[in-house]
């Protein structure tokens, strides 16, 4: 059995090995390897910022969406299904780079929305393909201007140049296998 021993504060004045760490990071805040070519900031790194402005467009596109019940994956599904007469749900997961197990839920999710259904697939019956319904149309149509406002925040600070020539790089970089 384990005593609990209660934990006392520092007497006002004492060095805990925490206050002594944060007084050598604030007293020097160079690292000591800041001359390597190696060391460089955070914000240097391209695939961090990439990183950061997925999570920012993240978080606004399901603050969006947040009243409809549909979650940012769920808006690519169906974007994607906007563009196709129906898609296998193992091309969905190619395609979307989401996990298999992930598409199932996510289709799931719209079916009960009515925004998305499961059918037979022509060329093969013992596949399903999945479609988007009149109501997922409906959907899309509905949010695809407040969509645009969340994109024109995200890029506010970058002129009409800037975000075509961002929107082309990306999609080069994007469509590599």
């Amino acid at each position: 059995m384990l005593e609990c021993v209660p934990q006392t504060a520092p007497a006002p004045g004492a060095r805990t090995r925490e206050t002594a760490i944060t007084r050598q990071h604030t007293e020097n805040p160079t690292s000591i390897d800041a001359d390597e070519p190696w060391m460089r900031g955070l914000h240097a790194d391209t695939g961090y910022l990439l990183y950061r402005l997925g999570l920012r467009s993240g978080q606004l596109f399901n603050s969006f969406l947040q009243e409809s019940g549909v979650r940012l994956r769920h808006y690519a599904v169906l974007r994607f299904l906007a563009t196709a007469e129906g898609a296998l749900q193992r091309e969905l997961s190619t395609r979307l780079g989401y996990d298999p197990s992930a598409i199932v839920g996510l289709v799931d999710d719209l079916e009960k929305l009515g925004f998305a259904e499961r059918r037979p697939s022509p060329d093969d019956r013992r596949s399903r393909i999945v479609v988007l319904t009149e109501a997922g149309r409906q959907f899309l149509r509905d949010t695809d201007e407040a969509g645009q406002r969340v994109t024109n925040d995200l890029l506010g600070p970058l002129g009409p140049t800037e975000r075509q020539a961002l929107h082309d790089l990306l999609l080069r970089v994007a469509d590599r296998p």
